[in-house]
Formats: C-alpha cells, sequence, structure tokens
C-alpha cells in the first residue's frame, strides 16, 4: 500500500477529506522524525510500533570485496520496533 492509497483509505473510513488526512499523517511523520533526532524519547503506540534513537559504538569490519579491514565510526541509528498486536497480525496473516 502506498501513501496516497493510506491516505484514501483512512480519508473513506473516517469521512475526513483527504487533504485533512494528509495533514494528520505528514505531523504524525514530524513528530517521530523530531523524537528520534532528539533520542531522550521514545515514541511508542502500544501493540502496534515504537520509534526510537539507537546508538551503533565504533567497530571494525572487514570489506567482503578485498578483505581488508576498516575502522567503522560510532554513530547514532533509527529503531523501529513493531508491537504485539501487529506482530500477531503479520503471523495470522502467514
Amino acid at each position: 500500500m502506498t501513501k496516497s492509497e493510506l491516505i484514501a483509505e483512512i480519508s473513506n473510513r473516517t469521512g475526513q477529506t483527504k487533504a485533512d488526512v494528509e495533514k494528520t499523517l505528514k505531523s504524525f511523520e514530524d513528530i517521530a522524525h523530531e523524537v528520534v533526532a532528539k533520542g531522550a524519547e521514545k515514541l511508542t503506540l502500544p501493540g502496534f510500533i515504537s520509534f526510537e534513537q539507537t546508538h551503533r559504538k565504533a567497530r571494525t569490519a572487514r570489506n567482503p570485496q578485498t578483505g581488508a579491514t576498516i575502522q567503522v565510526p560510532a554513530t547514532n541509528a533509527a529503531k523501529v520496533s513493531a508491537g504485539a498486536k501487529l506482530k500477531a497480525s503479520a503471523k495470522a496473516g502467514a
């Protein structure tokens, strides 16, 4: 499902205009970006999904083509985790 298909489906189910649904979805995206960027807190929709910032330590890795070792610097990354209800839905669909 694409973003525009999602917006249309939410609009059909709620009776809101597509423009209003798009603004709401854009606001949710902005808030998720802000929470992950700050890194101090976690955005959680219980049973569905959570977003948070994680820290990856510096490490030594190997170039698969040459076999040479390289140093990978420490970095921050976004972590997205599926909630229990979402995981159960995926299992039920299998």
